[in-house]
């Protein structure tokens, strides 16, 4: 059998995750990016920051938010290494966390558009529509469902003693 058409799946066999995904996390921890972008400007560092927050509060509120987005994106490379199975029951709830965050930026837009009296502004609503149609992904998607549920205790058991097996053979060599 041919399963060179099943893009879902890695080298192990287990489900990747999704690139729209990553582009949510990135989403959600903006506020972090456009930190880290800011310290690359010499001459103001806050302008960038300000360009994109004009309201120091909401810059805040931002970082915080990007915090679990982040700590989300750290579950995500250890679910990829598969070295940390005390993690598995968190990355088993990363979906729940996933809205948590979805809806807390959905908070925080509503907020920054009470600060601006609801007035229109491109921004606005390129986060509103890229916050409508993450939550439909993360609804509607079979594969981050899938893939929220590929890490399980017993795989991590076996990949553990097959990888102490293979130190011994190595040692003995």
């Amino acid at each position: 059998m041919n399963f060179s058409n099943i893009t879902w799946l890695d080298d192990r066999g287990h489900i990747k995750p999704p690139l729209f995904l990553y582009l949510i996390l990135v989403f959600l921890a903006r506020g972090w990016c456009i930190f880290i972008a800011s310290l690359t400007q010499f001459n103001d560092r806050a302008g960038l920051v300000r360009l994109f927050y004009p309201e120091k509060s909401d810059f805040v509120l931002a970082l915080i938010a990007g915090v679990g987005a982040v700590l989300l994106y750290g579950l995500i490379i250890a679910e990829r290494k598969r070295s940390w199975p005390i993690l598995i029951p968190l990355f088993k709830n990363s979906g729940w966390f996933l809205w948590a965050l979805l809806i807390l930026d959905g908070i925080f837009l509503f907020q920054r558009m009470m600060h601006d009296d609801f007035l229109f502004k491109i921004g606005y609503s390129i986060d509103a529509l890229f916050l409508f149609w993450s939550v439909i992904y993360v609804l509607k998607s079979k594969r981050l469902y899938y893939y929220f549920a590929d890490w399980t205790e017993d795989e991590t058991e076996a990949q553990v003693a097959t990888s102490s097996i293979d130190e011994s053979k190595q040692d003995t060599k």
